[in-house]
C-alpha cells in the first residue's frame, strides 16, 4: 500500500501542536509518514522571547530542540531546511536543499513584524519576533549601556540611556516590564545611576493593552507609571532614525534604541506561494482551515498565518491559543480524511489573556470573569505555560522551564523574588550530609547487629535486631501481645497512659526525660495501608528486612554524596511513615528539615553526584531523546 504523506511547514505553536497530534493519533498507522520541516532545528518559545532579551533568561531558556520534543514519535521526520514553494498540483513542496511530496500539507510558517512602511524601522530599529531578534537586542543593550557609561556629552549619553518601546501590546507592554527589573543591574554593573534612565512606550493609539478589559488595562498603566516608566499615547511614530525618532506632531525623541512591537502579519515567504490572501498577507482558509480555492488538494493553513473570520471582519487572533486550536483543528481533518469520519469546524476557546509587567507584576483576565494583577497574574501564568509542556508531552522542557524560572534566576527576577534561587555556595553543607548519612547509618546498624557487638560481625543478627523471625513493627494484628513501647503505637489502653503521663514533649531533652512520639497511635487511614501492605507476620518480616537495608543504603549514599536529592527525598517519606506509625519522636524530627536542606545540590559540591548526575544525563538523554543536532535531514 502506498504511504500517506504528511508534510507540515513550520515548528512554531501551531505547526508542534499539529504534529503531536497526527503523531498521536496515527501511530499505529504504519503507512502514514509525517514530516515536519522548520528553518531552525528547536521550536522557540515565542511568549517569553522578552525575558532573553531583557536578560532575565538565559537564551537555551527559551529554545526546545525538536529532537526531543518528537524523539518517541517514530512516525515522525524532522527537517531543518528552508520552504521556497509550493507545486500544488503536483502536491509537492520545495525547499532550497530538495523537495517533498504530500497528500496532506499544513501551512504554519507563522509570522513576521509589520512596520507599516514606517521609514527607518528596519535600518534603525529592532524587532521582537524571533529567538535571534532577542539575542540581538539583548546583546545591543548591553553594547549601548557599556558605551554610555563612558560618554562624556550629557545629551548624547541621555540618548543613548533611552529606551523606548514602539507599541503597547503584550509584546511591548512585556518587554519595557523586563527593562524595569533589568535597569538596577545593569546600573550596578557599569556604575551608572539608575535614574539615569529613562523607558518609553509610545503608542499610536489612546489607550494600552487593547486586549484587556479598560479596568485592567489601567492597573497595568498605574504600574507602569510608578515604575517611572513614560507613556505617549496618541502618538505614531513617522521616522526612525540612529539616534532618534520622529512623532507625528513633529517632535523627536532622542534615543539609540528603538523595539519595535507595534504590529504583525503573516510571514512574507508565504506571499509566494500563490495561495489567495487578505489584509497583512494572511492565507485564507474556509472553517475547516482549508487553503481557499484548494480543498480539493488537502492543503491547511495554520496559526499566525491563516485568514479565517470568526464573525464577520473580525478573523482568528495572532495569539498562542488560536495558534494551537487552529493546528489541532487542521490535525483532527487530515486525520479524518486518513480514517474516515466528519470534519470538525473550527471554533475558537479562549480562556483568557495575561500579561506580565516584569517578572513580578502581571495582569491576567481569565473567561471574562477572573482578574488578577500583581503577584497572583504571574502564578497563573506560569501554570498556562507549564499547561502547554503539558499538552504537548515534554516532561523534559516542563522541568527545565521549571529551573530557569525559579531556580536558575539572578538578581532576584522572579516571582518569588530570588528566595527560590539556587545560586550560592552549597559547600558548607556537606558536612551536615556526613553527618547526616553518619545518623542513618548507627540507626540502621542497631537494626542489624542486635543486641551484638558492633566490633564482631558474628555476633550480628541476633536478639534485638530486625533479621530475626520476630517482628519488630509495633503493629497490633502482628503481635499478640503488645509491649509496653507497642502499645505506645496503638496498644493497651493502661500502658499507653502511663507512657503518657511520662513523656516530655520537646525538641530536645534532658537526661531522664521521656521523649514525647509524634503520633502515640496511628491514624485510622494510615493502619488501613499499612494493614494492606503487611497483612500477616511473613510479609512484616521481610518488610522490616527490606527496609533496613534500605536505610544503609540511604545512609552511605548521602554519606558518599551519591544520588543524595533522591536519598534525601526518601528520608523525607520514611521519617513522615515513622511519624504516622507510632514509632518516631518529636525531639528527632529535625530529620525532615535536615533533608530539604540537604536537596540543594549538596552532592555536587563535594560529593559523587558531581560525576555521576552530568553521566547520567548524558547518557539516558541520549538513550530516550537521541543526539540533538544543529540541523535534521531525511536524507
Amino acid at each position: 500500500m502506498t504511504k500517506q504523506k504528511i508534510v507540515v511547514v513550520g515548528a512554531g505553536y501551531a505547526g508542534v501542536s499539529a504534529t503531536k497530534f497526527l503523531a498521536k493519533k496515527l501511530k499505529k498507522d504504519s503507512d502514514v509518514e509525517i514530516t515536519l520541516i522548520d528553518r531552525h532545528s528547536y521550536h522557540t518559545m515565542m511568549t517569553e522571547l522578552h525575558e532573553v532579551a531583557g536578560g532575565r533568561v538565559e537564551p537555551s531558556a527559551i529554545q526546545y530542540d525538536l529532537q526531543r520534543l518528537f524523539s518517541r514519535k517514530k512516525n515522525v521526520t524532522l527537517v531543518t531546511d528552508t520552504v521556497t514553494g509550493i507545486d500544488k498540483d503536483k502536491k509537492v513542496v520545495q525547499t532550497k536543499l530538495g523537495s517533498y511530496e504530500f497528500d496532506q500539507l499544513i501551512i504554519g510558517m507563522g509570522g513576521e513584524p509589520n512596520d507599516f512602511g514606517t521609514p527607518g524601522v528596519k535600518e534603525h530599529g529592532f524587532t521582537l519576533w524571533s529567538f535571534e531578534n532577542s539575542l540581538k537586542i539583548r546583546e545591543h543593550i548591553l553594547e549601548t549601556v557599556e558605551k554610555a557609561a563612558i560618554e562624556p556629552d550629557p545629551e548624547v549619553r541621555k540618548a543613548m540611556l533611552t529606551f523606548v518601546v514602539c507599541g503597547s501590546g503584550f509584546t511591548g507592554i512585556e518587554m519595557v516590564g523586563e527593562l524595569i527589573d533589568w535597569k538596577d543591574r545593569l546600573a550596578k554593573e557599569f556604575k551608572l545611576d539608575p535614574n539615569e534612565f529613562t523607558l518609553m512606550v509610545v503608542e499610536a493609539m489612546p489607550t494600552i493593552l487593547n486586549m484587556l478589559s479598560r479596568n485592567d488595562a489601567a492597573k497595568a498603566e498605574r504600574y507602569l507609571e510608578k515604575k517611572n516608566v513614560k507613556l505617549l499615547l496618541n502618538a505614531p511614530i513617522v521616522e526612525v532614525a540612529a539616534d532618534h525618532i520622529k512623532l507625528k506632531d513633529g517632535s523627536t525623541v532622542p534615543t539609540h534604541t528603538l523595539i519595535w512591537t507595534a504590529g504583525v502579519k503573516a510571514t512574507s515567504d508565504a506571499a509566494d506561494f500563490g495561495l489567495e490572501s487578505a489584509r497583512g498577507n494572511r492565507l485564507i482558509a474556509n472553517e475547516f482551515m482549508q487553503a481557499k480555492g484548494y480543498e480539493d488538494k488537502n492543503i491547511y493553513i495554520v496559526g499566525d498565518l491563516v485568514y479565517y473570520e470568526e464573525f464577520p471582519e473580525t478573523p482568528t487572533p495572532q495569539i498562542v491559543q488560536a495558534a494551537e486550536q487552529t493546528g489541532h483543528t487542521a490535525a483532527a481533518n487530515i486525520v479524518a480524511d486518513i480514517k474516515g469520519g466528519e470534519k470538525h469546524k473550527f471554533k475558537g476557546n479562549y480562556q483568557g489573556f495575561m500579561v506580565s509587567v516584569g517578572s513580578k507584576w502581571g495582569v491576567a483576565n481569565l473567561f471574562d470573569k477572573i482578574h488578577l494583577s500583581g503577584f497572583l497574574a504571574i502564578i497563573m501564568k506560569h501554570i498556562v505555560n507549564l499547561k502547554y509542556f503539558f499538552d504537548i508531552r515534554s516532561g523534559y522542557y516542563m522541568f527545565q522551564y521549571i529551573m530557569h524560572e525559579f531556580f536558575h534566576i539572578k538578581d532576584d527576577r522572579n516571582v518569588t523574588r530570588g528566595h527560590s534561587s539556587r545560586y550560592g555556595n552549597v559547600l558548607w553543607s556537606v558536612p551536615l550530609r556526613v553527618f547526616y548519612g553518619m545518623v542513618w547509618l548507627v540507626e540502621s546498624m542497631k537494626k542489624i547487629v542486635g543486641t551484638g557487638d558492633y566490633l564482631k560481625p558474628s555476633t550480628w543478627f541476633g536478639d534485638g535486631s530486625w533479621f530475626t523471625d520476630k517482628v519488630a513493627f509495633p503493629f497490633p494484628w502482628l503481635q499478640e501481645q503488645v509491649t509496653t513501647g507497642a502499645s505506645a503505637a496503638g496498644g493497651g489502653a493502661e500502658a499507653t497512659e502511663t507512657t503518657a503521663k511520662a513523656a516530655q514533649f520537646g525538641l530536645s531533652y534532658a537526661y531522664g526525660e521521656e521523649p514525647m512520639q509524634v503520633f502515640d497511635h496511628m491514624p485510622k487511614w494510615f493502619e488501613s495501608v499499612m494493614k494492606f501492605m503487611m497483612p500477616n507476620q511473613e510479609v512484616a518480616l521481610f518488610m522490616q528486612k527490606f527496609m533496613t537495608i534500605v536505610e544503609v543504603l540511604i545512609a552511605l549514599a548521602l554519606i558518599a554524596g551519591l544520588f543524595t536529592w533522591l536519598s534525601s527525598a526518601a528520608t523525607i517519606g520514611l521519617t513522615i511513615a515513622f511519624c504516622l506509625s507510632g514509632m518516631f519522636y518529636w525531639v528527632n524530627i529535625w530529620f525532615i528539615f535536615v533533608a530539604f536542606a540537604l536537596m540543594n545540590g549538596s552532592g555536587r559540591a563535594l560529593g559523587l553526584d558531581r560525576w555521576v548526575i552530568p553521566w547520567l544525563q548524558r547518557t539516558l538523554g541520549k538513550w530516550w531523546y537521541g543526539t540533538p543536532k544543529s540541523r535534521y535531514s531525511s536524507k
